[in-house]
């Protein structure tokens, strides 16, 4: 029996979509890595979010004691009058220091949801660049199977789209 002869447009063909499935199977990966890293972070910063509401009500609390503090303090006399000043000031420093806190975790809720932001971005570039180069794949095998080049200069079109989105995926050079 003669074998048929290859064609060695074939081996190219066969190299191409190693390589697409590979940049597909990483793209799936770190797609997925950076959308959990999203999720965690905006579940994060509505965390930080709830705790900021914690210290906002509870520094109110403080301030609607110590406005009441300071009316009464108006009709008084003497050592009661002293009593209550003590207790305005300690009022006083615990709504500054609620301030102080809510700052931070307002800090650290912004920067949980830009890290969200910037996974989200990832995440999507990785996904398109996975639909891609199936796409590449997809027409790379009927290119095989039927041994027409132009499905494979088609699929290379659209590996090549995908290899540019699975680039974008790490560096972000497309917004």
């Amino acid at each position: 029996m003669a074998e048929e002869k290859k064609e060695p447009w074939l081996n190219y063909l066969a190299l191409t979509t190693v390589i697409f499935a590979v940049c597909a199977t990483l793209s799936t990966l770190k797609g997925g890595g950076f959308s959990t890293r999203a999720v965690m972070s905006q579940s994060q910063a509505s965390d930080q979010w709830s705790y900021f509401q914690a210290k906002s009500i509870k520094g109110y609390l403080y301030e609607l004691q110590k406005e009441k503090l300071e009316l009464d303090l108006g009709g008084l006399k003497g050592g009661s009058r002293s009593v209550l000043e003590k207790k305005i000031d300690g009022y006083a420093q615990k709504i500054r220091k609620y301030d102080e806190e809510k700052t931070e975790i307002k800090n650290k809720a912004e920067e949980l949801e830009r890290t969200r932001d910037r996974s989200q971005k990832h995440s999507g570039a990785f996904g398109i660049a996975a639909m891609f180069l199936q796409i590449a794949i997809l027409l790379s095998s009927i290119a095989a199977l039927m041994k027409k080049k132009l499905f494979w200069y088609i699929g290379m079109g659209a590996g090549c789209f995908g290899l540019l989105y699975f680039f974008n995926g790490f560096f972000l050079f497309m917004s």
